[in-house]
């Protein structure tokens, strides 16, 4: 039986670190999940008000991190504590930071994987700030690849589950894209 619940979720929804620099050139990172990818090289947020996003406004790039499971503690404290009561939450958190080679904006230095992107649209929609951007380049640490792919049972991203409020591990392999269906045919 099925039973009506109260409100609707959708998930998995990644958790990224979204790294950016301020007028000053101070590096600042927030967690956000709602992120959804346009096509093979784009990419578009949903942020809230926060000093993140007047950066990305500023300065038209940013970069996004994988959230991993070695460091869900401190991919969630930059999420929590705003630059504007704590300045130095990157380095509390144990994070350090690279310039990007190819966009104005910061590389954390312990997330494994870095996605950079140039902005391509700022709108405002439903009370919110919807950035659209680019990719145009990623960086990766070695020991997350095979070969020239980012193997995720290495990198061991996190989501965020809407529904429980919880973040979870991305699990195994249950079968290959435009492969598994075949069965069918």
């Amino acid at each position: 039986m099925k039973i009506d619940v109260e409100k609707g979720f959708v998930t998995p929804l990644p958790v990224f670190i979204i790294a950016t620099y301020n007028a000053e050139g101070k590096p600042n990172a927030m967690n956000a999940a709602w992120v959804g990818q346009i096509g093979s090289d784009m990419i578009s947020i949903s942020l809230g008000e926060h000093p993140s996003t007047e950066n990305i406004k500023l300065n038209r790039a940013f970069t996004v991190s994988y959230a991993t499971k070695d460091y869900t503690a401190e991919c969630d404290y930059v999420g929590i504590v705003s630059f504007n009561k704590e300045p130095e939450k990157l380095k509390k958190a144990g994070f350090t930071v690279t310039p990007s080679k190819k966009v104005k904006a910061p590389i954390i230095d312990q997330l494994p994987v870095a996605i950079e992107c140039e902005v391509v649209d700022i709108m405002q929609e439903y009370g919110e700030t919807r950035v659209t951007a680019k990719i145009v380049g990623m960086v990766a640490d070695d020991s997350v690849m095979t070969g020239d792919k980012v193997d995720l049972s290495k990198l061991q991203p996190i989501m965020y589950d809407s529904s429980a409020k919880t973040y979870r591990l991305i699990g195994e392999n249950v079968g290959g894209a435009w492969d598994a269906g075949r069965k069918f045919m």
